[in-house]
């Protein structure tokens, strides 16, 4: 594909713990124009689906700042600089978040969450036999509400609109790919 943007300069109009806001300046080749764009600069991310031994799906529920509403979603959060690798942040945050622990930890996919505006990724992982060993491990500031769902009760909660975040759509896709490609 024939280059069409070429990048000029870049500046930081505002930084916090969670966010980077870029102005990027670019030259649209083909018509000689230069524009600014904003990027939000974020750590990636990661998400993972905890699947007990009986087959239920360990979720959380907490209230969304961004929607003001409450969500149905899979443990997730950001790698942090101690995590040695996306896996190990996905454990951490499923352990913190729930108080469930897996042995059997593996990559099921990788997504752009909004490469128009954002420069990061997010990994899923699958999480199997996953049983409670500790209570939850929450941030000060956070709220989560474990609760079940059975394997069978995920579509139904995506047709009627429970679950509603993107990423965690993304995730239940992956876990489909990936289910269906390693079945015989």
């Amino acid at each position: 594909m024939k280059r069409h943007w070429n990048f000029l300069q870049s500046r930081v109009a505002y930084q916090n713990r969670i966010v980077q806001v870029r102005e990027d300046t670019y030259l649209f080749i083909p018509n000689n124009i230069v524009r600014d764009f904003t990027v939000l600069g974020f750590s990636d991310w990661v998400n993972i689906i905890p699947v007990t031994p009986e087959g239920r799906v360990v979720m959380i529920r907490q209230y969304r700042l961004g929607t003001r509403s409450e969500t149905l979603e899979i443990p997730g959060g950001l790698i942090s600089e101690d995590d040695a690798d996306p896996a190990e942040a996905a454990l951490r945050e499923m352990i913190e978040e729930t108080g469930y622990h897996s042995g059997e930890v593996v990559h099921i996919g990788t997504v752009e969450p909004n490469p128009a505006i954002q420069n990061n990724r997010c990994h899923t992982y699958l999480a199997r036999n996953a049983v409670p060993v500790s209570g939850q491990n929450l941030d000060p500031t956070e709220a989560i509400v474990v609760e079940l769902v059975d394997r069978e009760d995920i579509p139904a909660l995506v047709r009627t609109s429970r679950i509603t975040h993107g990423l965690v759509l993304a995730a239940f896709a992956h876990l489909m790919f990936y289910e269906s490609s390693s079945t015989p």
